[in-house]
This record gives structure tokens, sequence and C-alpha cells, in this order.
């Protein structure tokens, strides 16, 4: 289901600061799946979460799940580069949620709810991160879609049109 014009403007104002921050700006030089910058990606979660939420028809706090979106992978590296042999555990799908989490509170001064948006988003992969709150589900749900398909749309051929 589309979102309205009016939806689709109400969700631009709310994200406009933390899209034009300079240090989510910068997201954009780094890759996330395939092609798509991290930037690319964490603004088509963030829509793609606005859409589900609405389309459930549920209440939400649109605050914390569009930031929480935004923010979700704002760890400010290229996980790609990273080419030491780390211990399962110390790898970047286990690590990211917590440095973006931590970033996000110093450059945004985030509320609770959005920390654990952020914290949460790997679940089930970090199994012991249930997200537990609407916002943090839908996001964690969204961010699966979005890289399932940045993952496999990436792989595929190209098609002639």
């Amino acid at each position: 289901m589309p979102l309205s014009k009016h939806k689709i403007r109400h969700f631009n104002e709310m994200a406009h600061y933390i899209r034009n921050h300079r240090k989510v700006q910068e997201m954009k030089k780094y890759v996330q799946h395939g092609d798509v910058s991290v930037y690319d990606h964490v603004n088509d979660v963030a829509h793609t979460a606005y859409k589900i939420a609405h389309a459930l028809k549920i209440r939400f706090d649109e605050k914390v799940l569009i930031e929480g979106a935004l923010l979700h992978d704002f760890f400010g590296y290229d996980w790609h580069e990273d080419k030491v042999k780390r211990k399962l555990f110390d790898m970047h799908g286990y690590t990211h949620a917590k440095r973006a989490r931590e970033r996000a509170v110093k450059y945004f001064g985030i509320d609770r709810k959005t920390q654990h948006v952020i914290e949460t988003h790997m679940w089930p992969l970090t199994i012991r991160s249930f997200p537990r709150t609407r916002e943090a589900i839908i996001v964690c749900l969204a961010d699966k879609i979005v890289s399932t398909r940045e993952t496999v749309m990436g792989k595929l051929p190209k098609r002639k049109r």
C-alpha cells in the first residue's frame, strides 16, 4: 500500500535533520550490500519501516522509528575492508549495532527507545538482543527485507530494457 503524499512529506520532514548531518552524509562513502551505499540502505530501511507501520495501522512513535532506522547502521567505517581475522563474536555482524548506537548517542543524543531500535536490529543473529518494542520489531523486519533485496538483486544479472 503506497503512502499518501502527506505521509511522504511528513516522513521527509522528520528525516531531514539526520539525513543532512555531515556524519550521516559520510555514509555515502561506504558500501553496505552489493553496490548500495550505507546511506541509501538506511534510507530504504527507514522508508520501508514507515510503510510497514502505516500498513499495519498500529500506534507507533514515528520519531523513534525513523531515527532508529536512519541510524541503525551508523557505524562509520567500511566493514568490507576489515581483513583482520577475528573471533566470531568480534565480527562486524555482531558488533556494529553497538558501535552505531554509541555514535548515534554521541552525535544526536538519541533517547533510550531509539537506542533499543539500533541495538536490536541484527536479531536473530545477535540472539540476546531481542527487539521488544513495535518500532524495534518493525525496523528489524524492514532491515531484513531491504538487505535481502539488496543482496539478491546485486547478484542477479542486469535485465535489458
